[in-house]
């Protein structure tokens, strides 16, 4: 009857043991777990960053297709002006040339 008290107590003392063993390995899932989230929330907020970077390279973009369509639009101006200015010299110089060898 002792025997059996004795191995009770043995067994007893063994899943106590277990217990504290198997509590341990929870705590350590569940530390797991929650370093897990946080490193999720954090791979949302780098998402989201680069989300809101690439919409700003966008607008960048879109702005400096503006600024060059623009320019472009100057230049195509400047050349017309910079032709005429051209032609209205050369009809210059020769009425000028005509005026002058005519008289």
């Amino acid at each position: 009857m002792a025997k059996l008290v004795i191995q009770d107590i043995i067994r007893g003392d063994g899943a106590i043991a277990r217990s504290v063993e198997l509590e341990k390995v929870i705590l350590m899932k569940d530390e797991q777990i929650k370093l897990f989230k946080e490193k999720d929330g954090l791979k949302d907020q780098k998402i989201s960053n680069l989300e809101f970077m690439m919409s700003k390279k966008d607008e960048q973009f879109n702005l400096e297709r503006q600024k060059s369509n623009s320019l472009l639009k100057e230049l195509k101006g400047q050349r017309r002006k910079t032709f005429l200015y051209k032609i209205g010299t050369f009809f210059g110089i020769a009425a000028t040339s005509f005026l002058l060898l005519k008289g």
